[in-house]
């Protein structure tokens, strides 16, 4: 079997060297055809002559991309290497390699499709109060979507097989939502084990700005809700206007029975405009349902 360990690079040339000695470090216990591929996502400083003084093959993008589409490299470059196993981790030295073989064992074992190093599972030595509180909230939502409980949806270390790594993700901000949902809707089997999380000395450079990563991953959230759960997303809509409608309609009534009068004829246009309305979209969400499967 082949592993790739894919490491997306921003801007990293004073930690990427220490994490790569210690991927290569834990990898040769394995007796697995082993290679390291650094993604280099438009850096200004030497992180690419980094990458390649310690071994690694390095794929650059001309300009800083983004995760997302770091991600999409990762994974093309591993499918074109023969990659039957794929292991991501970040460049900045948070995730200690000692973990390394806690990801890949399950894969080898065939116990799992897709392992994720939880974070809130092991020991964080530090994390902001924000960050913490928007992971675990991430995390709870990603839950209810997949049916499974998950305690770190967003973690950045993570492993999986050649099939997981084939999925489509259409995010143009992150990977890490996505590739759960995706691969729990496609019936594969995911894993959490506990890992270290280290104090991180410097600013991120992969959440810049925690609020605008907020939103951007909700807005992720409802697109992959509407791919996968059509019926349920435009449920949820169409119910909502049925439910203003119905509302509007007992004010209506009730006023009608008071007073003798339906209080402007408006009101019982604008009553049955959201009735219509949320009989349309949850008839769509039907209709989506069916074409979805």
């Amino acid at each position: 079997m082949k592993l790739v360990v894919t490491v997306p690079a921003f801007n990293e040339e004073k930690t990427l060297g220490k994490v790569l000695d210690g991927i290569s470090s834990a990898v040769r216990k394995f007796k697995l055809s082993s290679e390291i591929v650094v993604v280099d996502d438009g850096s200004t400083d030497g992180t690419a002559t980094i990458a390649r003084k310690h071994g690694a093959s390095v794929i650059s993008h001309h300009r800083n991309l983004g995760l997302a589409e770091s991600f999409r490299t990762e994974m093309k470059e591993a499918l074109d290497r023969g990659a039957d196993l794929i292991l991501h981790t970040d460049a900045d030295g948070q995730y200690d390699s000692a973990d390394l073989p806690n990801l890949l064992n399950p894969l080898l074992e065939e116990k799992a499709d897709l392992v994720l190093g939880s974070r809130f599972l092991g020991k964080i030595e530090h994390m902001p109060f924000l960050n913490r509180w928007g992971n675990k909230a991430f995390s709870r939502v990603i839950s209810t979507i997949i049916h499974q409980k998950v305690t770190d949806a967003q973690t950045g270390f993570r492993a999986f097989t050649r099939e997981i790594a084939s999925l489509p993700l259409t995010s143009t901000h992150t990977y890490t939502q996505e590739q759960v949902i995706r691969t729990a809707r496609e019936h594969f089997r995911i894993l959490e084990v506990p890992v270290r999380f280290a104090r991180r000395h410097d600013k991120s450079r992969l959440i810049s700005n925690p609020f605008e990563y907020a939103i951007k991953a909700w807005v992720n959230i409802l697109r992959i809700n509407r791919d996968y759960a059509p019926l349920r997303f435009f449920g949820l809509i169409g119910g909502l206007f049925m439910l203003i409608g119905i509302a509007l309609g007992i004010w209506i009534i009730a006023t009608f029975l008071q007073t003798g009068g339906v209080g402007g004829i408006p009101r019982v246009i604008l009553s049955a405009l959201f009735l219509l309305t949320g009989v349309q979209i949850l008839l769509f969400g039907f209709l989506a349902d069916m074409l979805r499967k």
